[in-house]
């Protein structure tokens, strides 16, 4: 069955994720405010991160960092991306 959330990030009511993202207080909060399209978005902001800034997942400050980025953009607005970042032209 759809779930509807009220996406902080959109400011209206839009398809809600089936499960939370992962474990604990932020996975529960992600899964009550942000709608799918936006946890999609930002996994593809994740990408251009990890990739730009060469980032190691088992670094606890890559880590740290990745969510710091994921709040700014799921809950501050922020849509900043890496300096020098250029887009791939398919």
């Amino acid at each position: 069955m759809t779930r509807f959330v009220n996406c902080v990030k959109l400011a209206k009511e839009a398809v809600g994720l089936d499960n939370p993202p992962f474990p604990g207080e932020k996975g529960l909060e992600i899964y009550e405010k942000i709608s799918r399209q936006v946890w999609q978005e930002w996994l593809g902001k994740q990408t251009i991160l990890i990739n730009e800034y060469k980032l190691a997942s088992y670094d606890a400050k890559a880590r740290a960092f990745l969510a710091e980025e994921r709040d700014k953009f799921l809950f501050q607005g922020n849509q900043d991306m890496p300096e020098g970042y250029v887009p791939i032209k398919e």
